[in-house]
């Protein structure tokens, strides 16, 4: 079942603990008020997936309150709305529903008519905020293929690969980690007219001596032990398109030389086959190695480097194009707050001066999985200084060593329940609920993490 975060606004105290247990009851995480002037104040603390408002209250209608709301929020920071109504009132819910309530409930209705309408709400809220990470992703397709930048340096590599892509020519792209050559590679191949034909990528480092020369140019049955049918490599795949081959510069010469004739022929034989397969296939490779110091060492051939350096791109590393890492750090907060369904929508100038200064020796890729994790923790719309961590501390810092994804998981785990302990004032059935577990599990992971003893 979907759980989701609801606001409940009824000025009848019994009405109102009785729905809100209901829900909660449900696995949804409930902020329940009899006042209706703080409905407001509590969207602006953080985002919910629905509303659900009573129409008869004193201080405020509900009709009234649902019209501030609409008023007042943008359609992306605003929760699906409900209208509780009685019959004498029912006119209300339907301009409710003019207004953009999703649905309403006559009085008296019970309860499980109540929870059926407000999990329609909710799968329908997450629905539309997944639908509106789709057309952001999307968008940003269109707006150089999720190449973020306005420096000078990002914006030549942009400039060189709109023209290369109109050639066949092979590219080479350089870069350290976490540049970005995948992303450049893509967009190549989207602004070129093999466009609708296969990019298939291939992680040279990924693949096991024993195993590359198959993955690259398949093999038919019996041609190893274990080749118990045949199959295509990613060459044949590749044909009519863009062949990715990444971190080319740890291939073995046995296959650079068999890659220099494809290159050259455009052809090549699969294991185990006499018969010569021919394809049409645009060829960009990447790689965070130095390919002509590679060659002084004998290690890389020469007449390959050529082949695939005919157009050469080199991506800056974060460090020498700061001036993007404004742009950088509001395109991820967008998606990644998109990703987590949460209302994170903006960064303090203090916070953003932390990330503009840091050393990032993991370029735009450390950069974004910072973002992400400020993201995640963040308890307000603003991310603040303290959102800005590491595994290891408070701020980014240079030479860090890189933990395992056990380790990063165990530590965003601990610092999630540390936070909302912290924001709950100690009190754990709060700090629970903020969480969306039960108190059971939160024991479990005080216990895991020692945090009962801090």
């Amino acid at each position: 079942m979907t759980r989701g975060s609801v606001l409940l606004v009824d000025d009848e105290p019994k009405i109102l603990e009785a729905l809100a247990q209901a829900l909660r009851d449900e696995g949804h995480d409930v902020t329940a008020t009899p006042r209706p002037r703080d409905v407001l104040r509590l969207l602006t603390e953080r985002p919910f997936d629905l509303l659900v408002v009573d129409n008869l209250m004193p201080e405020l209608s509900g009709l009234d309150l649902i019209r501030e709301v609409m008023q007042t929020t943008s359609a992306t920071e605003r929760p699906q709305i409900v209208m509780m109504t009685a019959h004498a009132t029912i006119e209300s819910a339907i301009d409710a529903m003019k207004l953009g309530a999703v649905d309403y409930l006559q009085k008296p209705f019970d309860i499980d008519e109540f929870l059926v309408v407000a999990r329609r709400a909710i799968e329908h809220e997450k629905l539309r905020t997944h639908h509106d990470y789709l057309i952001t992703e999307r968008d940003e397709q269109f707006d150089h293929y999720g190449i973020v930048g306005r420096s000078r340096p990002i914006e030549e590599v942009v400039r060189t690969a709109r023209l290369v892509a109109q050639s066949r020519s092979t590219v080479l792209l350089v870069g350290e980690t976490g540049t970005g050559k995948e992303l450049v590679a893509r967009a190549i191949h989207d602004w070129s007219a093999q466009r609708d034909a296969p990019l298939v990528r291939v992680n040279c480092a990924a693949l096991p001596e024993t195993l590359i020369e198959s993955e690259l140019f398949g093999h038919v049955r019996g041609a190893f032990t274990g080749a118990l049918g045949t199959k295509k490599g990613r060459f044949a795949l590749a044909d009519g398109g863009t062949l990715l081959l990444d971190e080319v510069g740890v291939v073995s010469q046995t296959v650079q030389a068999k890659l220099l004739r494809v290159l050259q022929e455009r052809e090549f034989e699969p294991l185990g086959s006499e018969r010569t397969v021919k394809v049409d296939v645009r060829v960009i490779a990447a790689t965070n190695r130095d390919l002509q110091q590679l060659v002084a060492e004998g290690r890389f051939l020469e007449d390959l480097f050529y082949r695939l350096a005919v157009i050469p791109i080199t991506l800056p590393p974060l460090r020498e194009r700061r001036e993007d890492i404004p742009l950088l750090v509001e395109h991820f907060i967008r998606r990644h707050a998109a990703r987590a369904a949460k209302r994170v929508d903006g960064i303090s100038p203090e916070a953003m001066a932390m990330l503009s200064d840091g050393p990032w020796p993991g370029n735009v890729r450390e950069l974004e999985n910072t973002v992400e994790r400020a993201v995640v923790l963040a308890l307000q719309p603003v991310i603040q200084p303290r959102d800005i961590v590491t595994v290891q501390g408070a701020r980014p810092q240079a030479g860090l060593p890189s933990l395992s994804l056990k380790q990063n998981l165990e530590w965003t785990e601990r610092e999630t329940v540390r936070r909302a302990l912290d924001a709950s004032r100690g009190v754990k059935k709060d700090a629970a609920e903020t969480m969306g577990i039960s108190q059971r599990a939160l024991s479990y992971y005080l216990a895991k993490h020692r945090l009962d003893e801090s």
